[in-house]
């Protein structure tokens, strides 16, 4: 009896250290950009970063993100989405409109996390804020509900505004939504909308924005995507070469030179989608994760642009901003 107690207790020993051997299984973040590339992967991925190691995960030693991106060239998401759903990653994250449309019809099983600048209830990707149903959470930015505010700071800082131009990419089934809110708002404001279309990974900027001026638009409004956001400086410096005023839909522009942004706080969005992941990678399903909504926006304004322009930022709207750059 004591031979085979001594047989049992040796073989839960060598079992035990053989477990022990045994590697951890490190969980895989697959992360898609609309912009970014191998050496050049972008804030917003660092913002995540950055949220996931306040929550104790270091990378390439409890976690790994596996970063694809499209380089502005949406006709890859599909395949990327597609090659990371392969790969099997454990949360897969994704921060633009294509790639959470594209994770929604590739996987049914792995979660997703989106950052999404629509409202992603009336666009169909869940079921409601609270119970958002299948494999996707997340969080809404609502960047496309705000084109009526920022209509009317431009009211409050530009004397005698009458015509905006809105410059988006035609290629882009997302920005047409956004001119669509931004047309409605004009009609209630009396301010006519001039649309600025271009197309292609080399868009003609200088030329559309010096149709905005020969169409006498007072300002500039600029709907961000993956292709535009590339082009954020020399729209910006287009810009004040022909005295134009702009509002963007994000602070990283205001800081490239524009004159102002209104949005919520897209980089606070990227650090809180760590929670969603970490959430995810504890057990918790999707279905589980109410989808939230940003409770602030942020006013940007930069000082110096206002000054190359000749324009006053008035104090009722300085004292609304949340940063002035100088």
């Amino acid at each position: 009896m004591k031979t085979v107690l001594l047989l049992i207790g040796f073989a839960l020993t060598v079992i035990r250290f053989a477990e022990a051997q045994q590697p951890t299984k490190i969980p895989r973040v697959g992360y898609i950009s609309g912009t970014g590339d191998a050496y050049h992967q972008g804030p917003y991925v660092e913002a995540l970063r950055q949220g996931l190691k306040e929550l104790g995960y270091t990378e390439g030693k409890n976690i790994v993100i596996e970063f694809r991106g499209a380089e502005a060239k949406l006709d890859r998401i599909q395949a990327l989405v597609a090659e990371l759903v392969a790969l099997k990653v454990d949360v897969l994250v994704a921060p633009i409109l294509p790639a959470i449309l594209a994770a929604k019809q590739a996987t049914k099983t792995i979660p997703v996390v989106m950052v999404a600048g629509v409202d992603s209830v009336a666009s169909g990707i869940v079921d409601s804020l609270a119970r958002p149903g299948g494999n996707i959470t997340g969080l809404n930015t609502l960047s496309r509900d705000l084109g009526g505010k920022r209509i009317q700071l431009l009211t409050e800082v530009v004397p005698h505004l009458s015509r905006i131009a809105v410059l988006r990419d035609a290629d882009s089934q997302n920005t047409a939504i956004g001119f669509k809110e931004y047309e409605t708002a004009g009609q209630v404001l009396n301010i006519s909308v001039q649309p600025l279309e271009v197309r292609g990974l080399n868009p003609d900027v200088e030329g559309v924005i010096k149709s905005a001026v020969r169409g006498r638009a007072n300002a500039l409004v600029t709907i961000t995507n993956a292709n535009l956001f590339r082009y954020q400086k020399r729209i910006a410096e287009l810009a004040i070469e022909n005295r134009l005023p702009t509002m963007f839909e994000g602070h990283t522009w205001v800081e490239q030179g524009g004159l102002m942004s209104y949005s919520a706080d897209d980089l606070a969005a990227f650090r809180r989608a760590a929670f969603y992941v970490d959430k995810i990678l504890k057990g918790v399903k999707p279905a589980e994760l109410p989808v939230e909504q940003p409770t602030k926006f942020e006013l940007v304004i930069n000082l110096k642009t206002a000054k190359q322009l000749g324009l006053a930022i008035p104090p009722i709207v300085m004292a609304r901003a949340d940063r002035a750059i100088k």
